[in-house]
């Protein structure tokens, strides 16, 4: 999200055998620049208050958020999915993406509000309490 490169196209293709520079045009490491900041967050099927245990049942209602600079990479989660306990308990994963560190935050916590499920429990209850620091520094 930060740096325009969408990596998950990129590892297929060079799997496929193409080179990362000439054939894809993916420019030397170092001339790669950061764009911004984004941050990622993951709703699983697993209750807080129960030390995180997996749930399993019926996905009732499903209302995801969305907007500029949000992206969902969704697996199973629908209204009227049935979450077993045969696979990752990940449903959806979540990332923002913005100008500044502040405002991916920002965005991150408008979307687990918008957020919508019901029929199983989630970590949902565990993201909307956890408390972001207003500056990280990852340099």
């Amino acid at each position: 999200m930060i740096t325009d490169v969408d990596i998950v196209a990129t590892q297929i293709l060079i799997a496929q055998g193409q080179d990362l520079h000439q054939e894809i045009g993916l420019p030397k490491q170092e001339n790669i620049s950061f764009k911004g900041a984004a941050i990622q967050c993951r709703i699983t099927t697993e209750d807080p208050l129960n030390d995180f245990m997996p749930d399993t049942g019926k996905i009732d209602t499903y209302r995801s958020p969305g907007g500029f600079g949000v992206r969902l990479d969704v697996g199973n989660a629908y209204a009227g999915a049935v979450v077993t306990p045969y696979f990752d308990s990940l449903l959806v994963k979540v990332c923002t993406h913005a100008a500044t560190f502040e405002q991916a935050i920002g965005k991150m916590a408008r979307c687990i509000q918008e957020f919508r499920i019901r029929g199983v429990k989630t970590n949902m209850p565990f993201l909307k309490k956890c408390h972001f620091p207003s500056r990280v520094s990852f340099r």
